[in-house]
């Protein structure tokens, strides 16, 4: 399993900064792209040449795509993503037969004919019920010998496989052979009624957005993550407002999402303060070296450079716009529209290998050159100890620190830690097997009108069965007439001093009221055992 969670961490990552695959680098990725987005500044100039080329060989489409990404990073656009997520695979086009990778009866190999046996016979009942007859019935005499038949079958063959453990000269059927041999990777069938159930009622009628604008000229984006839910007798929707400024390293939160929650659990006195404000969230305190932000852009642009000019070749092809819907397992029905209108389209093709593979070169070009620029901060880093209660260890500097001790840590394992976890990847079928795929649109000037994710998440059961999740962000021209919220009145569209909530400035008035006596009984509770709280304002009754 802990190579699945591995899996799992890369699978969500984002197609230009790969996700971490354990705890250390899932903290690490998350601090990178953090400030990333928060502290980032214009993108440097990079040489350009043809975005498309005339002979469609995985060279030419290579270099085609590198020079149509390295473009959008000074382009400034609207966007719309979309993400959905279907577990199809795990249930449909199933095999029945013993020699297939067909569903299994029972959880438990030692039970699997016995389990089998039992849910045929059910079966039989209910037909002869359904024909208001008796099981017992001459009717049914002939299905009724070739379920004992089967069972006794089965039970012979299951005793041979485990005598053939210790005499390899007992011989079992072939069938039943791979049907124990491989018993581990089989789906169960109530697995595979899970699976139908979870698809219909919960990923079918769920559908995940986020729409924006990208200015990177003028240090700003924006973005509305939305999820809707809309099923025969339900339909709910929830939107989350977030604005971007890069240049002064701050996140904006739309704060009427989190005003009821906050009032019922720690700030009693809240009432109607947060009403069409927003949350500013901080993220550079001062601490930070001068172009720090400047300078991680930089760096991330370098290593996404090299990674991407290290990728072989026979990774990437072209395919006919006509072919996409083909593919398979299928795209999703209102995605592909947008697909198929392209001119030219681009696909690269990764295996969990080289995903890992990825990391390791991203992350260790990243740590050189900043540990190069900013050495002060990789000079006596110590790794955070649980239970630390030294306020400075939350400062943005400590933060950045602790995330470049674990950098180097993960790089200091060398290249035997990286080797024995690709060696896993390649000894784990259903881990080897789990691709991502990554498909980019073209129109008939060159420009990149949209792109395409499509990972899977490896099931515990065979490789082919796995979760696929698909997501298509779309491109166009910023319309000056689009309001980036619309559901969000005219004068708060752009976040100030007059309509936002500073959080470091909330958050010291809301301890002092604690300290004062006020409060919930459970932020009472929260803050008396938080030891930062402690040491800052000291022990709260």
């Amino acid at each position: 399993m802990k190579k699945v969670h591995k899996i799992i961490a890369s699978r969500l990552s984002s197609a230009s900064l790969a996700s971490v695959l354990n705890g250390n680098r899932l903290f690490a990725g998350a601090l990178v792209t953090g400030v990333l987005l928060l502290t980032g500044c214009q993108s440097t100039s990079l040489d350009q040449s043809n975005a498309m080329t005339a002979k469609q060989t995985p060279a030419a489409a290579k270099t085609a795509l590198v020079t149509a990404l390295q473009k959008q990073r000074r382009q400034s656009f609207s966007y719309h993503s979309n993400l959905e997520i279907s577990n199809e695979q795990k249930f449909s086009n199933i095999n029945t037969k013993i020699g297939a990778k067909a569903p299994v009866a029972s959880d438990y190999i030692d039970e699997y004919c016995e389990d089998t046996h039992d849910q045929a016979y059910a079966a039989l009942i209910a037909q002869a019920e359904a024909q208001s007859k008796d099981i017992l019935a001459i009717d049914y005499d002939a299905q009724r010998t070739a379920l004992k038949d089967g069972y006794l079958e089965c039970t012979d063959a299951y005793e041979a496989w485990v005598e053939s453990n210790y005499d390899s000269d007992i011989i079992v059927p072939a069938s039943y052979q791979q049907l124990f041999d491989n018993y581990d990777d089989r789906a169960t069938v109530q697995d595979v009624k899970k699976a139908q159930l979870l698809d219909a009622y919960m990923l079918k009628p769920l559908s995940i957005n986020a729409q924006g604008i990208y200015q990177p000229m003028a240090g700003k984006a924006t973005m509305l993550a939305s999820a809707q839910y809309q099923a025969r007798n339900h339909q709910s929707s929830i939107n989350q407002p977030i604005y971007l400024d890069f240049k002064n390293g701050n996140i904006y939160l739309w704060a009427d999402n989190f005003a009821m929650f906050n009032s019922e659990l720690l700030d009693d006195k809240l009432g109607t303060k947060w009403r069409n404000k927003w949350l500013k969230l901080a993220i550079d305190d001062g601490t930070l070296p001068k172009g720090f932000g400047s300078e991680l852009i930089k760096s991330h642009f370098a290593a996404l450079d090299a990674t991407f000019d290290a990728a072989p070749i026979s990774q990437f092809d072209y395919v006919a716009p006509n072919a996409l819907a083909s593919l398979s397992p299928k795209l999703p029905a209102h995605q592909l529209p947008a697909m198929l209108a392209s001119n030219q389209v681009i696909r690269r093709v990764q295996s969990a290998e080289s995903y890992e593979q990825f990391y390791q070169d991203y992350m260790r070009i990243v740590y050189e050159r900043i540990s190069q620029r900013y050495p002060e901060l990789v000079k006596e880093s110590a790794p955070y100890e649980v239970g630390n209660t030294n306020a400075d260890k939350f400062t943005s500097k400590a933060l950045v620190q602790q995330m470049l001790v674990m950098i180097k840590s993960d790089m200091n394992g060398g290249s035997e830690t990286t080797e024995e976890t690709i060696a896993e990847i390649k000894e784990d079928a259903m881990l080897a097997n789990a691709e991502t795929q990554e498909l980019y649109g073209f129109d008939k000037r060159g420009q990149l009108k949209w792109q395409h994710l499509r990972s899977e998440i490896p099931s515990k059961t065979a490789s082919n069965k796995n979760m696929v999740i698909d997501v298509l962000q779309q491109y166009s021209a910023i319309n000056a007439k689009d309001m980036a919220f619309p559901n969000l009145p005219s004068d708060v569209q752009v976040p100030n001093a007059s309509n936002s909530i500073d959080m470091r400035e909330y958050g010291s008035e809301l301890m002092q009221y604690y300290r004062d006596g006020n409060g919930t009984a459970m932020g009472k509770m929260m803050f008396s055992v938080i030891p930062m709280t402690k040491e800052k304002f000291g022990a709260i009754e």
